[in-house]
């Protein structure tokens, strides 16, 4: 008699519990969305759908609102998850290399997990036994980044030292890594070690000063926010630098006629009258509103350092 072929939806589902019960999907770690599922295996979404459904009848998913479909916390299996070991930590390390490499050159639109395995020479498939996701791929890639310029172990004395050497050690990070700047989210914030030593580093730095926990905490995040957001056009104009072959300077001086067209007519009284050949570089504007905001926190410091 002949066996009878398992079903697309079971076979699926197998592989994924497999990978639950052997720790490759900890609890709490997503699991491939139904559209995951459709594109990563080529099935309808009528049969994705039924895939998370038979893990979800065995205990070993659950839908997290705003999140997606997760390893419950207490898979419904007796059997006991594998630990991590160094190997595991090494080749999730040389997964998150290869993808900040091809992030860096190619931009972050480019990273998917078909071309990061290419790059690495292994299946697709291989891949999720160390990242559960392409978006836990990012978060790990932007900790590594964010731990590549350790803050100092003994701070410069004063506050605003500490907040200069904080924002310039972020600009570097975000020039090295110009996708680094799109991938944050202050409204849905990376929970990253290395991104938060940066608050806890501004914290500090204002505690002590007159200031309340409230104050202290929006100014710090504020700091943050203030550089990522001069940061998140480096990757366009790396991109635009390299297909046009201009610089932002060059780009800006082809346009002078343009500008001149616009300007000169009247239209634009204010602007034309203030029009001067002043830096207007990425580096100037960062520095002239780094000193203006710290200006202003300035004014609200009540205790002066020791």
């Amino acid at each position: 008699m002949t066996e009878r072929k398992q079903a697309p939806y079971a076979r699926i589902a197998a592989e994924l519990r497999g990978r639950i019960e052997s720790g490759e999907l900890r609890p709490g770690d997503r699991v491939p969305s139904t559209r995951a599922i459709t594109q990563r295996w080529g099935v309808a979404m009528a049969t994705a759908s039924k895939v998370l459904a038979a893990l979800g009848q065995e205990g070993l998913v659950r839908a997290v609102p705003g999140v997606g479909t997760v390893v419950a916390a207490r898979p419904a299996t007796g059997r006991a998850r594998r630990p991590a070991t160094e190997d595991d930590t090494a080749r999730r390390e040389r997964i998150v290399s290869a993808a900040m490499a091809i992030a860096d050159t190619e931009g972050l639109a480019a990273l998917t997990m078909r071309r990061l395995a290419a790059e690495l020479e292994v299946s697709a498939m291989s891949l999720y036994r160390h990242v559960s996701s392409r978006e836990q791929l990012v978060v790990l890639m932007a900790d590594a980044a964010f731990g590549e310029q350790p803050l100092p172990e003994r701070p410069p004395p004063h506050w605003r030292e500490r907040l200069e050497l904080s924002a310039a050690l972020q600009w570097e990070l975000y020039r090295t890594h110009p996708w680094l700047a799109a991938a944050m989210n202050l409204n849905r914030p990376l929970l990253i070690p290395n991104g938060i030593r940066h608050i806890d580093w501004a914290l500090a730095a204002l505690d002590g000063h007159g200031l309340d926990a409230d104050t202290r905490m929006h100014a710090a995040v504020t700091l943050f926010s203030y550089v990522r957001g001069h940061a998140v056009d480096l990757e366009t104009e790396t991109g635009a630098a390299h297909t046009s072959g201009l610089s932002g300077q060059q780009w800006m001086q082809a346009q002078e006629t343009r500008l001149s067209t616009l300007v000169d007519n009247g239209a634009f009284p204010a602007f034309a009258a203030t029009r001067t050949d002043a830096d207007l570089s990425p580096e100037s504007l960062l520095h002239y509103g780094l000193a203006a905001l710290l200006d202003g926190l300035t004014t609200r410091i009540t205790t002066p350092p020791h």
